[in-house]
């Protein structure tokens, strides 16, 4: 059983490092393509009785790298489109 196991998370180890490493060649290959995609930005304040106050704080177009994964220092931009308010708690 303990083998197995050992086993198991090679492979996934492996896979992931394989994942990464195909998605940053042909990121890198492609010329590194990024993009941008305009984000909503809110603050959100506590209130008494467990409410809460969302506070727009602005737009701002977000840099974003067209990969599976982060690359760059930029997420994806699939990510970005399906996450377009962002909320910041204090």
């Amino acid at each position: 059983m303990n083998r197995w196991a050992r086993w198991t998370a090679l492979a996934l180890l492996g896979a992931a490092i394989t994942l990464y490493a195909g998605d940053w060649l042909v990121f890198n290959l492609r010329g590194s393509i990024t993009s941008s995609i305009t984000v909503s930005h809110f603050l959100s304040a506590p209130l008494k009785n467990n409410k809460q106050e969302l506070d727009y704080l602005g737009s701002e177009d977000v840099p974003c790298s067209v990969s599976l994964l982060p690359q760059m220092g930029h997420a994806p931009c699939w990510y970005l489109r399906r996450h377009r308010n962002q909320v910041k708690e204090i």
